[in-house]
């Protein structure tokens, strides 16, 4: 079970890869990484120090059974003496062997057993001890009754005395240690790491509000519009006097530069729309003139078939420039968040008015509806959304060729929302301009852009590239969205609208 928990959503992350790991799983594991080495290095020194000291210890023992087993009144060099028989010793510990090799053969040997019986030697145990080198140093060896600490040496006449004391209550103290060190290192560490994770977590705390700050800033619609940037990390974590705090200082300075940068586009943008609309409102009056005395013109002047033909370009472009202008001035006035005119729209009733329109327009289309069976109401300004479908209309129409079938359906969401698509069988926009159709001015192809047909019903109309933009203004005006999906043989825009409540 892992210390620390993954907070849900996290992606990219895996136990195999630590670069993906948190900050504070590192810290804690590398902590504990950390005291584990610490215990096991004076879990080691420990256990070689009680080592030592208990086989010091036994080897006093060692030395004064040995001293047991033979007559005290006869020193001689290296402890051992000519005397009784070894078997015979009093005060040894049970488990003590006594052995003496007389001539290479043990002809006395035995292990003292707890009623000071002796039992035997095997046969194996006497070829350890025949093998034991008569120099009185204490050495470690296996033998059936266990392992034992042996130590021999030679009397004054010549024989081989072997004492010996079981290695059992050393092996059991030492592994007594061994494993009480194991499980109070294993507690400890538990201990440690919870209470570690619990203190790493609330020290890394003002990192995870710094990251929330930068989230929430993340988040913003920074793109366009008016946007009030006052997101800012706590004073508490932005002192600079800190390592945290001077990243918050540092986020806090960021944060101010992008707010002033944002505030200034703000006033550069609102200076701009509110130019576009007066200009805009500005050139209707002189546009209406020109239209009115080329109309005069017209109807009092007599003009060659060539000064008819420009007569009616000057006209057509006039119409052009007014479309134009008044596109302009709507968009401004969307900008500036100029309220609607909301009623009851019925969606299904405006669509069937709008495609005929259209087919009136262009009859080398091919239009069709797919409606539902009741009535789809919305609340929203029926002006502004009949110029919707017919921006979307002409849309269709304009950059397909003739021939081209149109079907535009009105459906209700799942979501509750009301659902609008006009979708057309033509050769589809270009993929890399899908992100960009609905930006201002935008037309995929520039060559064109403007350009009329060279003939038809629609010869006097060419493409300003706001037809779109208005539409998704609109839309998002009534609180909807606009979508597009496009691939060769299939464009289709998608209008998600409210229902009337």
């Amino acid at each position: 079970m892992p210390l620390i928990s993954e907070p849900a959503g996290t992606r990219g992350r895996s136990w195999l890869k630590p670069a993906t790991w948190h900050l504070r799983t590192r810290l804690v594991l590398v902590a504990m990484a950390l005291l584990v080495s610490i215990c096991g290095a004076v879990g080691l020194f420990s256990f070689a120090s009680m080592d030592a000291f208990l086989t010091r210890q036994l080897d006093d023992q060692l030395s004064q059974a040995a001293h047991l087993s033979n007559d005290p009144g006869r020193p001689s060099m290296g402890g051992f003496n000519n005397g009784r028989d070894p078997l015979d010793a009093r005060g040894q510990s049970v488990g003590t062997l006594n052995a003496r090799i007389l001539n290479g053969q043990v002809n006395s040997a035995g292990f003292l057993a707890s009623d000071t019986t002796r039992s035997a030697l095997s046969a194996e145990d006497k070829q350890a001890l025949l093998a034991l080198a008569a120099n009185a140093q204490p050495v470690d060896r296996t033998l059936s009754n266990g392992d034992y600490r042996l130590i021999a040496g030679k009397t004054g006449n010549g024989d081989v005395l072997v004492t010996g004391l079981p290695l059992a209550a050393k092996e059991s103290t030492l592994a007594s240690l061994v494993w009480t060190f194991v499980f109070v290192s294993l507690g400890g560490l538990v201990l440690i790491g919870l209470a570690g994770t619990v203190l790493i977590r609330r020290t890394m705390k003002p990192l995870e509000q710094l990251s929330e700050v930068a989230t929430r800033v993340s988040r913003l619609p920074l793109d366009a519009g008016e946007v009030a940037l006052a997101v800012r990390v706590p004073a508490s974590n932005s002192n600079p006097g800190t390592e945290v705090g001077s990243v918050g200082h540092a986020l806090n300075l960021m944060l101010d530069n992008v707010a002033n940068a944002l505030e200034a586009r703000q006033k550069s943008e609102t200076k701009v729309r509110q130019f576009v609309a007066d200009a805009s409102h500005e050139l209707r009056t002189p546009l209406t003139a020109i239209r009115g005395y080329t109309e005069l013109m017209r109807m009092t002047e007599n003009f060659t078939a060539d000064g008819r033909k420009s007569l009616a370009r000057v006209q057509s472009q006039s119409e052009r420039m007014t479309t134009l202008v008044e596109d302009l001035l709507l968009l401004a006035r969307l900008d500036e968040g100029q309220p609607l005119k909301l009623s009851e729209v019925d969606l299904t009733q405006l669509v069937i008015e709008t495609v005929s329109d259209e087919k009136v327009i262009a009859p080398d289309h091919h239009w069709h509806l797919e409606l539902p069976d009741e009535p789809v109401a919305v609340s929203g300004d029926p002006a502004r959304l009949r110029q919707v479908m017919v921006n979307l209309l002409s849309n269709a129409r304009k950059h397909t060729v003739p021939g081209t079938t149109v079907v535009t359906g009105v459906a209700k969401s799942r979501d509750g929302s009301a659902v609008v698509t006009v979708t057309d069988d033509g050769g589809g926009i270009p993929a890399e301009f899908v992100d960009h159709v609905f930006s201002r001015f935008a037309r995929a192809d520039a060559s064109r852009a403007g350009k009329a047909p060279a003939s038809g019903p629609a010869a006097s109309e060419g493409t300003s590239g706001l037809g779109l933009a208005i539409v998704q203004s609109i839309v998002e005006a009534h609180g909807g969205r606009v979508e597009v999906r496009s691939k060769p043989g299939r464009t289709q825009f998608t209008l998600h609208l409210p229902m009337k409540a």
